[in-house]
């Protein structure tokens, strides 16, 4: 597993390399040993998937707020999408900034989304599906969320936006006063 840094701090994307003959493809998809310096002394306590159909359909922008914040290590397992990250940490000279990675099992990435920051992902093949392993499990109170067309964030979503369902639809854009979030 080789752990790239992107330009925003703490978000970072691994890379894996597939063991591929005759019979098909063996990846690991997770070493707690190899990504020790990722995780810190965080562990994974949920795992979920998820399957999106149509192509340009987008998903989030999701998070949870302290003290449920939580850590996101995102792997594309069929299909293609275009994964983000957007940092919401107060006090961090990326705030407001994204990045994206385009995931799929033939690059084999890992997307890893640290707390404050929030996640979302536009389908580029249909019927993709992601497998997310989570820091901390779901809390439905902590839940939160940022509109994905957010013009203060102006995320270049390479396809134009459809299927979005009602509630990322209702996700406010951030206000002008937003401090930010303190993980």
């Amino acid at each position: 597993m080789i752990v790239q840094p992107t330009a925003l701090p703490g978000i970072c994307v691994v890379t894996t390399t597939a063991f591929v003959d005759h019979r098909g493809a063996f990846s690991r998809l997770y070493c707690a040993q190899e990504l020790s310096t990722v995780m810190g002394n965080r562990r994974i306590v949920q795992i979920n998937h998820s399957r999106t159909h149509a192509v340009g359909a987008v998903r989030g922008l999701h998070y949870q707020r302290p003290p449920h914040a939580e850590m996101k290590l995102v792997r594309c397992i069929r299909g293609r999408v275009w994964d983000v990250a957007v940092d919401l940490r107060a006090g961090s000279p990326t705030f407001l900034q994204w990045h994206a990675e385009v995931l799929s099992p033939e690059n084999a990435r890992l997307l890893v989304i640290p707390e404050g920051c929030a996640h979302g992902f536009q389908v580029l093949e249909a019927d993709s599906e992601l497998l997310y392993l989570h820091t901390h499990e779901y809390v439905p109170a902590a839940e939160s969320g940022a509109s994905c067309s957010d013009p203060r964030l102006a995320i270049a979503w390479p396809l134009p936006i459809i299927d979005l369902s009602q509630r990322d639809h209702d996700h406010p854009c951030i206000a002008p006063d937003f401090p930010g979030i303190t993980p």
